[in-house]
């Protein structure tokens, strides 16, 4: 990242319109916001139909990789170059305004235009996998074992060059107009975050297998469990 330029280029399609100040060409914020996520929404044209659908998603370096089996129809549609769009938001709050208009939420979310690479190689699939795994829970791709070449065969990762994107966010309180301040009403942010529950062992799993050193430090950020 340290030889790419801080901004990503401004394109008609990623220059912010409406409430513009909010919108960002930063590299850093863009790829923050995208490494906290862990689901994106991808969108693409097929046979005149317009389809969204969430996956996982983990970046490395200036590229956005996505996953899944070779038979998946709309992998199968960008590696043939189909223009694609993905999104992802972090939603921070509910804004909860003294009007009904002026309700909204903290957000921070980035929206990336390109068009997607095959990737091939099983050395290439085997990084990407393992870096989804690390993305997931840190720590996990040493806790768990590799694609087999089979399994490798049989999956299908493309990458999407982060070279159109933009990142887009609202924070603080609500924006009441004057005529509304003294109204009586409650009004303010009730924050929102993320965060995980005690894990639940699989059925077939030994009791002597005790919780691992990833799962662990999600606990920690959880607060179910302790740091190892």
């Amino acid at each position: 990242m340290s030889n790419l330029p801080a901004n990503l280029p401004v394109t008609e399609r990623t220059r912010g319109r409406r409430l513009a100040k909010r919108t960002s060409h930063e590299r850093a914020q863009i790829y923050e916001i995208l490494d906290e996520a862990l689901v994106c929404h991808a969108s693409f044209v097929h046979d005149g139909q317009p389809v969204v659908l969430p996956m996982a998603h983990v970046r490395i370096d200036d590229r956005l990789y996505l996953h899944g089996s070779t038979k998946n129809r709309m992998l199968d549609v960008l590696a043939q170059g189909a223009p694609a769009c993905v999104g992802v938001t972090l939603l921070d709050g509910l804004v909860l305004a003294r009007s009904q208009f002026h309700h909204s939420m903290n957000y921070r979310s980035v929206v990336i235009f390109g068009t997607a690479v095959d990737v091939t190689d099983p050395d290439d699939k085997q990084r990407v996998l393992a870096a989804l795994c690390e993305h997931l829970a840190p720590g996990r791709s040493r806790e768990s074992r590799p694609g087999s070449r089979q399994e490798l065969a049989g999956t299908r990762v493309l990458a999407l060059p982060i070279e159109e994107a933009s990142a887009k966010c609202r924070s603080g309180p609500p924006l009441d107009g004057e005529e509304d301040l003294a109204s009586g009403f409650w009004a303010g942010v009730v924050p929102i975050a993320l965060r995980t529950g005690a894990p639940v062992p699989s059925p077939e799993l030994s009791p002597s297998i005790g919780i691992s050193s990833a799962v662990q430090e999600l606990g920690a950020a959880g607060g179910w469990g302790k740091r190892s």
